[in-house]
């Protein structure tokens, strides 16, 4: 993913049913050296951030209203 975006969609979750749901929108935690090896770190549903196979996911520009609201409930919610 060359464009950072703040949020992905899951599109594939084999092998990771407990952690990712199909369909969901997760945050990602910036990491190059994991991109660079074509795997992404998102927020996953354990509440912690984990690396992924980045081909499981697309990415999801959202209005800057939409994500700041997004980011805010999500830190409210910590």
């Amino acid at each position: 993913m060359t464009q950072h975006s703040r949020f992905v969609v899951c599109i594939k979750n084999s092998g990771y049913l407990a952690s990712l749901k199909l369909r969901k929108l997760y945050e990602v935690v910036d990491d190059p050296e994991a991109e660079a090896d074509e795997m992404i770190r998102v927020i996953d549903d354990s509440g912690e951030d984990y690396l992924y196979p980045a081909q499981m996911f697309l990415a999801a520009p959202l209005p800057a209203s939409v994500e700041k609201a997004l980011l805010e409930t999500t830190e409210s919610v910590k």
